[in-house]
């Protein structure tokens, strides 16, 4: 029997109604991030983090006002024009009420124009300082750490009267504003930085940059303790080139942030190292961090790692400005972010309502190498706590 125009013209519709339904029903969560390319690892516990971390918030519901959460994903590949697409794309075909992404910073600062101009919410995983500051714009909210935050906590671990420092970056926005930030916090420490090395994120030979870095310091005046500093992220391991050249021939000793456990591997040239990190799951000791660290252990055969615990507290963070709001309408969810205390796997956060950047605890580490551990164990020598740390307001 053929159908009528009539009656295609209606199935069209009752269609229309029944996704329109599906939508009123759910809240989309777009994850638009880097899934391949040098930063996938990073992606991925971002991934497993936000999974856990609705599951966590909503008792295993994953419902929040009586709605589904669909958290929805989208491979940037980490090129800037693709990831401007795919959030606009996530923003108008998927009508996603938030999007999260990228934990590249450069890709990250690509995509806050287009929050901006579809006037939706847009949660950057990249750590940027110039992304609460000079490039943000009101539909920015971070859950991650700052520049600034992995600055101002190195510098304390090392810098001080005495204390000079050279350092070494990659040459884009991750690298040159984390050490603009560590250069002032650690002079404001009483350091003095001697001289910055940056170089290509692909780079792979380090033995020019490192006697670069030598250099510097062998003819340094008045330095009781030498240090060279690095920034690096993805692959790549300048540390362990320079370690193979012996600074300690020149009484020069390494430090650095903490990174993912895979790369804490290599840290194990370097017991009592010392440096400070945003997390690392013996460091916390709260009710919701024992709870990642067991379900990660049962699903994944490991613990949660870095980024695991940024993703979980982005999805906690979330749930709770969607119940303080009582909607998920954009400006509502501005204003329920803006000064808003949450849980999270390092404890409680607040996210500052002058540039929408979560403040919380850094922990101050001293690598040690213990046996039967793949990793080298970043200690915990102390909580630095969020209020120890003034973080600047630099958004114009």
């Amino acid at each position: 029997m053929k159908r009528t125009t009539g009656s295609l013209l209606a199935a069209g519709l009752v269609a229309v109604a029944m996704q329109a339904n599906a939508a009123d029903d759910s809240i989309t969560i777009a994850h638009v991030a880097g899934f391949t390319g040098p930063l996938e690892a990073y992606t991925q516990q971002l991934q497993h983090g936000l999974e856990l971390g609705f599951e966590y918030a909503t008792d295993g519901s994953n419902e929040v006002l009586g709605k589904k959460i669909n958290l929805v994903t989208k491979d940037t590949q980490l090129k800037a024009p693709r990831a401007r697409a795919l959030l606009a794309e996530a923003y108008t075909q998927d009508e996603a009420t938030i999007a999260i992404g990228d934990v590249s910073s450069g890709v990250a600062l690509a995509m806050l124009p287009v929050a901006q101009q579809y006037e939706k919410i847009l949660m950057p995983e990249g750590v940027a300082d110039s992304i609460t500051g000079a490039n943000y714009n009101r539909y920015i909210v971070r859950i991650g750490r700052n520049s600034s935050q992995d600055a101002i906590s190195n510098a304390t671990a090392i810098a001080d009267d005495g204390v000079c420092i050279s350092t070494l970056a990659q040459d884009y926005a991750f690298g040159r504003d984390g050490v603009a930030a560590y250069a002032k916090a650690a002079k404001a420490r009483g350091a003095t930085i001697v001289k910055e090395v940056y170089l290509p994120a692909e780079t792979t030979d380090f033995t020019a940059a490192a006697q670069r870095l030598f250099d510097s310091l062998k003819s340094a005046d008045g330095c009781d303790e030498k240090y060279i500093f690095t920034i690096w992220a993805g692959k790549g391991n300048p540390m362990g080139r320079i370690k193979d050249l012996q600074p300690e021939r020149f009484d020069i000793k390494l430090t650095t942030g903490g990174n993912i456990l895979p790369a804490l591997v290599a840290y194990k040239q370097f017991p009592g190292m010392e440096g400070a990190t945003y997390y690392y799951y013996g460091s916390p000791d709260n009710k919701v961090n024992d709870w990642l660290v067991e379900q990660h252990e049962k699903r994944f055969d490991g613990p949660p790692d870095f980024f695991t615990a940024q993703g979980m507290a982005q999805a906690m963070a979330i749930v709770a400005a969607i119940k303080k709001a009582g909607s998920t309408d954009t400006e509502d969810l501005i204003a329920a972010f803006e000064g808003l205390d949450f849980d999270s796997p390092k404890g409680e956060m607040h996210i500052r309502a002058a540039d929408h950047q979560t403040l919380q605890p850094m922990y101050h580490f001293r690598i040690k190498v213990e046996d039967g551990v793949d990793w080298a164990v970043p200690e915990l020598v102390e909580t630095i706590p969020a209020d120890a740390m003034d973080i600047p307001v630099d958004n114009g």
